[in-house]
Order: C-alpha cells, then sequence, then structure tokens
C-alpha cells in the first residue's frame, strides 16, 4: 500500500491560510492537514495573518473566532477588503453560535465548532475552494 490517498482523486492542492492563537492545536492541525496534502501555512495571531496574506495568495482561510490580538469577526472583515473572493471557513471553540451567526453574516463561508472532525474541516474547505473557483 502507498501512502497516497486515494480519497482525494484530481483535486487541485488547496492552499490554506490557517490562523488560530492556540499553538498546540495550531501545530496539530497544519500537521495532519499536511499528511492529506494541503498546502497549509499557520499563523499564530491576527496580525501574523494579515502580513502572510500580504505576502502570498490563499485559496481560502480557516480562522479561529476568539484570539488575544485580534477577534475572529475583525480579522475576517479585513480579509473581506483585503481578498474579497477568498472564502474564510470560521472556528470557534466557544460553542458560540451567536459570534458564528455573526461571522456568516460578516462574510464567512461557514463555521465550524472545534475540536472539529478533521474530515468534516475537509469537506467544508473543498466546498469552499468549489465555490470561490465557481465564481471566478
Amino acid at each position: 500500500m502507498t501512502g497516497h490517498d486515494s480519497s482525494y482523486p484530481q483535486e487541485r492542492t488547496l492552499s490554506v491560510l490557517l490562523v488560530d492563537d492556540e499553538k498546540g492545536y495550531l501545530e496539530i492541525l497544519q500537521k495532519r492537514l499536511k499528511r492529506r496534502g494541503i498546502l497549509i501555512t499557520g499563523a499564530p495571531s491576527g496580525r501574523d495573518a494579515l502580513q502572510t496574506l500580504r505576502e502570498q495568495e490563499f485559496d481560502l482561510a480557516v480562522v479561529d473566532l476568539k484570539m488575544q490580538d485580534m477577534d475572529g469577526i475583525e480579522l475576517l472583515k479585513i480579509f473581506r477588503r483585503m481578498v474579497p473572493d477568498m472564502p474564510v471557513l470560521m472556528l470557534t471553540g466557544h460553542g458560540s453560535q451567536e459570534a458564528a451567526q455573526e461571522g456568516l453574516r460578516a462574510g464567512a463561508f461557514d463555521y465550524l465548532t472545534k475540536p472539529c472532525e478533521l474530515e468534516t474541516l475537509m469537506k467544508k474547505m473543498r466546498a469552499a475552494a468549489r465555490l470561490k473557483r465557481a465564481q471566478s
């Protein structure tokens, strides 16, 4: 058996910006997504994410809702101005449906409560990338 996962045939590799200030969670999720062929760039803060987005293009971003330096909704709104067609998935570990709904109103593609199943995250990321390609 090879290391290739045939459940993702002929898909273009996704380039994803992952923003989360929980260092351990960020590192683990980066490793797990890399193993599934995702080009993942991690940012441990909103400020780092903005700098990274200025230097690089991404198919989509996955952003934690609650961060120390910058609220995920605030970051989402800045992303919308910088790259209007980049889908953003929100992650919330705080179970705040109200905040997640606010994210959707602010232009998020969707949201997930963390910890989320990796396959669920992968499906949402692929759906967001398909939508972006369809709108291009």
